[in-house]
């Protein structure tokens, strides 16, 4: 049996074609999950941590980098901090860190996948357990650069969500799920250009295979959105199909409808998404409580605190320092970088965003940051985070409209960032003249992965 599979930036779904219908697979009572996984690490004992020559180098460059940072800060040039103090620091840095990486090498083993969560369990399990280990869009990091062990760590991951697909499809449909079409964005987010599309697809592959399923083959993801709107064009016509995920960006040009196979023309992609409209958010709303703007810490580290789908970028924030970071912004910060504290924001600043698309104005408590804290949001605010990225989708389907010889009778817009009535008025303005049609947000994607699953042609592989 084939399905499709959209394994999404943010959620992640499947269907089948069952008796000429459509029929999506149940994750509990929902008909997609959140694209996120968390497994328990081996832990390591603090009692192991051992001062070797290496560590105390490491040690020695931290307290001279405090030395500095309080020489800059001292009037006159005087340290107010003693040795023994900058030592008992630099050590505590040196050991967590010390801690981390015996984390992550634990992390490496496939022993600590067995007992995966999926989905907002996932995040649920994660900040309730005190420990282990979340990973939030993976199929963010699958064009980027990677070293040897952390490709193994990426495949794993996707091995156990594929798997987890392939046997509740499994368990549904009562028959052995072997074979399956995966939804590509046009564009990966990606490091290495098109050879981050290619590392990828390999990995997607690599763990499929891993994960059960004999045949994989691979869709776009505008492709499929435009054989799911096929379906409902009773007369032919050139329609666009513009796809906003959680990650990428995709539109598509295609002749749809009547009794003709659909017809593709043309892609084009932007490895933009609704994750980049969450971290805005943050950026905006959020970060200035934690001294953005304020306190001379470089702009980066702000922008690694807020992108919780990135691991690298995670781990960098929570190795920084800011024992020297003046009240209130330091003890912030350092709250920030406790377990579970980024995801928490990240989850605020997403339901703040949701939040200011239907109201004017949001309330959002960061008691988990300290007692009392909040942010009080106004749609204006939203606008101005969202800025960013609504004038790259502009930029995009300018660009589009450029290219084609004549508009389209229609433009089919799906995917979940679609919700959001700045993206729609956004679209619409670049074709103001074109009537614009809403899909499913969530499954016009899956839908037509479906299609191509059932009919098994028109496929690239």
């Amino acid at each position: 049996m084939h399905i499709g599979i959209d394994f999404g930036t943010s959620y992640s779904a499947a269907a089948a074609i069952i008796g000429g219908k459509l029929t999506l697979v149940r994750f509990g009572e929902a008909e997609q999950f959140r694209t996120a996984v968390y497994f328990p690490e081996l832990v390591p004992d603090p009692n192991d941590f051992e001062l070797t020559p290496e560590l105390e180098a490491q040690m020695e460059a931290h307290m001279r980098s405090a030395r500095l940072a309080l020489r800059r800060q001292t009037a006159g040039g005087e340290v107010s901090r003693s040795d023994q103090e900058l030592r008992r620091d630099a050590l505590r840095v040196v050991r967590r860190q010390w801690m981390e990486e015996q984390a992550r090498a634990a992390t490496a083993s496939v022993a600590s996948f067995q007992h995966a969560l999926f989905g907002e369990e996932a995040v649920e399990g994660y900040l309730e357990s005190g420990g282990g280990n979340l990973i939030e869009s993976p199929k963010s990091m699958f064009g980027y650069r990677l070293d040897p062990q952390v490709r193994k760590v990426i495949v794993h991951i996707a091995t156990h969500i594929l798997e987890h697909i392939r046997l509740t499809a499994s368990r549904q449909f009562g028959e052995p799920v072997r074979g399956a079409v995966i939804g590509r964005p046009v564009e990966f987010r990606s490091s290495m250009g098109a050879a981050g599309s290619e590392q990828a697809i390999e990995i997607l592959r690599e763990a499929a295979a891993a994960a059960g399923f004999d045949e994989v083959s691979f869709l776009e993801e505008p492709a499929a959105a435009a054989m799911h709107y096929h379906k409902s064009l009773s007369d032919r016509q050139h329609a666009l199909i513009v796809d906003i995920g959680g990650g990428t960006t995709d539109v598509t040009h295609a002749e749809l409808g009547g009794i003709a196979s659909p017809l593709i023309a043309r892609n084009w992609g932007l490895p933009k998404g609704g994750t980049d409209l969450d971290v805005g958010v943050s950026l905006h709303h959020f970060m200035p409580l934690m001294g953005k703007d304020i306190v001379r810490i470089p702009q980066h580290q702000f922008v690694e605190a807020a992108s919780v789908h990135n691991l690298p970028k995670q781990r960098e924030f929570r190795k920084q320092n800011y024992r020297l970071i003046a009240a209130p912004y330091g003890p912030r910060l350092r709250a920030l970088q406790e377990l579970g504290a980024t995801t928490r924001l990240n989850q605020t600043a997403e339901r703040t965003k949701i939040s200011l698309s239907s109201e004017a104005s949001h309330r959002a408590p960061l008691d988990f940051i300290e007692p009392g804290l909040a942010v009080n949001a106004t749609r204006e605010d939203l606008d101005t985070a969202m800025e960013p990225f609504l004038a790259l989708l502009e930029r995009t389907l300018t660009g589009v409209r450029g290219d084609l010889a004549a508009l389209p009778e229609s433009v089919f817009l799906t995917g979940g960032t679609s919700r959001s009535p700045q993206v729609k008025a956004r679209v619409q303005a670049c074709f103001p003249e074109v009537p614009l049609v809403h899909g499913d947000p969530s499954l016009g994607v899956v839908s037509g992965l479906a299609v191509a699953a059932s009919e098994a042609v028109g496929v690239a592989s």
